[in-house]
């Protein structure tokens, strides 16, 4: 019984090691083939034999003997290497280009934005300007003919558009409540011409903030 079961195991150490040596030679290769490891000089004076017998001829390796061939492959690959880095160089300048572009371009219609609002605002200004200037020489009209025999101020209003003649009214009135005193706007109405008068209150009814 021992014998057979000493013959039956030999048979399957002896597989065992054969598909070791197998998967062993098989993976170095296969590395080999992946440029992980250089197996082939190794196992050339067993595998070229084995690969001969099926058709395959193993590659040739050519190993240059020349130390100028070597320098000028190693020039070639030093040239490629800075060609591919002159091109990132060249590819990032291109962006840089691109983005100070967009950056000119953002801050151009900031600096018109600016601008724009700068002549709104110095528009709005002069026109507050105006009419407070214009508001203060209607009340020093006011003022005058308010010192007038009221016949010779309604001869002066007479004269005044109706615009002019509706703002010295209205300011009259805002004078004559600020003093508490009773306004002269009646008065000097009184000996303006009926149509006039007529008129100046149809515009005034229409438009009472002027």
């Amino acid at each position: 019984m021992a014998t057979y079961r000493g013959w039956s195991t030999v048979p399957r150490i002896a597989l065992l090691l054969l598909l070791v040596v197998f998967l062993t030679v098989g993976g170095a290769l296969w590395f080999d083939q992946l440029g992980l490891m250089s197996a082939r000089e190794f196992f050339s004076p067993v595998v070229d034999p084995v690969l001969r017998v099926f058709g395959v001829r193993p590659p040739e390796e050519v190993f240059p003997d020349d130390p100028q061939l070597l320098e000028d492959i190693r020039a070639a690959r030093r040239g490629e290497a800075l060609e591919l880095r002159e091109e990132e160089l060249a590819q990032r300048a291109r962006e840089l280009e691109e983005q100070e572009e967009e950056f000119d371009r953002r801050l151009q219609e900031l600096e018109e934005r600016e601008a724009l609002l700068e002549e709104r605002e110095e528009s709005f200004e002069r026109q507050v300007r105006e009419r407070e200037d214009r508001e203060a020489n209607i009340r020093r009209i006011s003022n005058t003919l308010s010192a007038m025999p009221p016949g010779d101020a309604a001869a002066i209003l007479a004269d005044y558009d109706n615009q002019l003649l509706i703002e010295v009214l209205m300011i009259t009135d805002e004078i004559a409540e600020e003093e508490d005193e009773l306004s002269l706007s009646s008065v000097w109405l009184n000996h303006l011409p009926p149509d006039r008068v007529a008129e100046i209150q149809r515009q005034m009814t229409q438009h009472p903030d002027r």
